[in-house]
């Protein structure tokens, strides 16, 4: 899952780029509000963390903007205004969740993953396919009983093949969602880390999950 962070402070944003990484997400951040604009109408974010005090703009502005330019995943805000009034501005703004500061970063986390089971009533905490089951709590995949174990990279990739299985994806799909602004479109490290997850989730086992699209890009579906 791609996540877009709108934060000014640099030492905020690190923590919060950084944080959300190691549990597998992609992270990109813009310092202003209107960077925040720009890059979420360029690029498909699945959910905005949006500070309220910005350089260029209140965040509220900047929510409103996002809603009428047609971003439609959640957005949580955060802000050290914790009055009732500020947070029914923040909601009414068309913010989906609202969290002041200082938080725990823990409650962050369980913010996001609520907000994402909002928006996807049918996801739960686990992914399946054949016999093949990813845990997103424990980060734990499973194929035939068998652990697999994946680095961080594979296992949101393979997050992805799961949550678009038997749908044929681009590399440019995948890019977007898997990987960051400063991706190299040219470069073949999607074809590679496919490879380093074929190795693991299919090399292994009889039945092949991961198959090649001729021209067009990568599926998981079963023979």
């Amino acid at each position: 899952m791609r996540i877009l962070v709108v934060e000014d402070q640099k030492k905020m944003s690190g923590f919060l780029k950084k944080g959300l990484q190691e549990v597998g997400y992609q992270v990109d951040v813009a310092e202003t509000g209107s960077a925040g604009e720009t890059l979420a109408g360029d690029n498909p974010y699945d959910l905005i963390l949006l500070d309220v005090n910005l350089p260029d703009q209140n965040g509220m502005d900047t929510a409103r903007h996002l809603r009428s330019d047609g971003f439609k995943g959640p957005i949580l805000m955060l802000t050290a205004l914790n009055t009732t009034k500020d947070k029914v501005r923040g909601l009414d703004a068309g913010a989906d969740d609202y969290l002041t500061k200082p938080f725990e970063f823990d409650e962050l986390l369980a913010r996001v993953r609520a907000l994402f089971r909002r928006n996807t009533p049918e996801q739960t905490s686990k992914l399946r396919f054949a016999d093949l089951e990813m845990d997103l709590v424990s980060r734990k995949v499973i194929r035939n009983n068998e652990v697999v174990n994946l680095t961080t990279k594979e296992f949101s990739l393979l997050e992805y093949f799961l949550r678009h299985s038997n749908r044929p994806l681009t590399r440019t799909e995948i890019s977007e969602h898997v990987w960051d602004i400063h991706f190299d479109s040219e470069s073949n490290v999607i074809d590679v880390y496919v490879n380093l997850l074929r190795k693991k989730v299919d090399v292994p086992f009889k039945k092949k999950l991961i198959h090649t699209v001729v021209g067009y890009g990568y599926v998981l579906k079963e023979d």
